[in-house]
């Protein structure tokens, strides 16, 4: 795992440790990042990286390798927020992944080797839980009930420039995922998805005291 701040670049796998992670159904290995504080104090972005070993998904009979970005601004200084990171697939931001108001748009464009990807496939998966940092767990109580099951995952497609466009209907984290874009197919014999993932955050607008706006 990786931060890149401007043109420093770190490697964060020293800060990691084992968890036991909780979810609704089951116990997995995680790991949690105790990052010091001294090397996120520089205003403006930062900008997370996951390159993980591909997994093994039995059911599907194929492996899966999430290349995934998380980006973070101290201060509300702008940044590096819509630069590539150079990595085998990646969602390129249009929008400030971390600036976005509740009902908003975000835009992004979907990226191999560097190059944009007409008509990715991508899916679109609210946080539907709260996360309990201090037990490891996601919390029982979903935020919102679906209608159906197709609605857990929202589908669409990039365009023919490899642009995405997508709403973000509610407060909280949106995971955006581009399926299947790497230029890899296989690892150990089996099928190999490279998947580039961005994590969005979206906010209430909330009224300020002085605004004159009933709360």
């Amino acid at each position: 795992q990786v931060s890149a701040h401007g043109s420093k670049t770190i490697d964060l796998r020293q800060y990691l440790r084992p968890v036991q992670w909780q979810s609704r159904d089951n116990r997995a290995t995680a790991y949690r990042a105790s990052i010091p504080r001294e090397l996120m104090r520089s205003l403006g972005d930062h900008i997370f990286v996951l390159e993980p070993e591909p997994y093994l998904e039995a059911e599907e009979g194929l492996y899966i390798q999430q290349f995934t970005k998380l980006i973070v601004n101290v201060g509300g200084v702008p940044g590096d927020w819509a630069e590539p990171q150079g990595l085998p697939v990646e969602i390129q931001p249009l929008s400030k992944p971390y600036a976005n108001w509740t009902g908003g748009v975000f835009r992004a464009v979907v990226l191999a080797d560097g190059k944009p990807v007409p008509f990715a496939e991508v899916e679109i998966e609210y946080l539907n839980h709260a996360v309990d940092i201090e037990q490891n767990s996601f919390g029982q109580a979903a935020y919102v009930t679906a209608p159906q099951a197709s609605f857990n995952a929202q589908s669409t497609y990039a365009d023919a420039q490899g642009i995405v466009t997508l709403g973000l209907p509610r407060a909280g984290w949106w995971g955006i995922a581009a399926l299947d874009i790497g230029a890899t197919k296989t690892h150990k014999g089996k099928p190999l998805s490279q998947d580039a993932v961005l994590w969005v955050q979206a906010r209430d607008m909330v009224p300020g005291k002085d605004s004159g706006i009933a709360h």
